[in-house]
């Protein structure tokens, strides 16, 4: 599991470095052929669609539902969950979070091998799905707040079923 909640933060490269990748890039996309093509093992879309379909079919327990919408609902009225969230929230995620936590904790779920969601799958894509998707105001730039920490504190105050 733990080869799954790695998260690497990688800043841009310097114009030397964005030359060599471009020529990397290029070279290796020259050199491919038929051979390396065949050795890539292919997935069928049948095989794509069958895995969405258990992903969209797996079993999260309604207490389960209502935590992921907790989290992602709390930062659009964050005066509910203390008075320095409502200082660092600009906005709050939109709907279009609730769906990507869902589908992606049930990814999580399924690549673990499991049929069902637990906490910890909504917890460990959390950050990643909701990151980009609140805005933070100038008080949380002001204090040093990131999302990362908006949404791991929002982790530790809203309780698991």
């Amino acid at each position: 599991l733990d080869r799954f909640l790695m998260h690497v933060r990688i800043g841009y490269p310097d114009e030397a470095a964005e030359r060599a990748i471009l020529s990397l890039n290029r070279r290796e996309a020259l050199e491919s052929d038929q051979s390396t093509k065949a050795a890539c093992p292919r997935v069928s879309q049948q095989h794509i669609f069958d895995a969405r379909n258990e992903l969209l079919n797996m079993h999260m327990a309604e207490p389960l539902e209502s935590y992921l919408l907790q989290l992602v609902l709390a930062p659009r009225k964050p005066e509910r969950n203390g008075d320095d969230l409502a200082r660092w929230v600009q906005f709050g995620a939109s709907p279009r979070a609730s769906i990507s936590l869902d589908r992606c904790s049930r990814a999580h779920a399924w690549l673990d091998g499991r049929d069902f969601v637990t906490p910890d799958d909504i917890q460990s894509v959390a950050p990643d799905v909701m990151r980009h998707r609140i805005l933070l105001g100038y008080e949380a730039e002001a204090d040093g707040i990131t999302p990362d920490h908006l949404i791991e504190t929002l982790i530790s105050r809203i309780a698991v079923p």
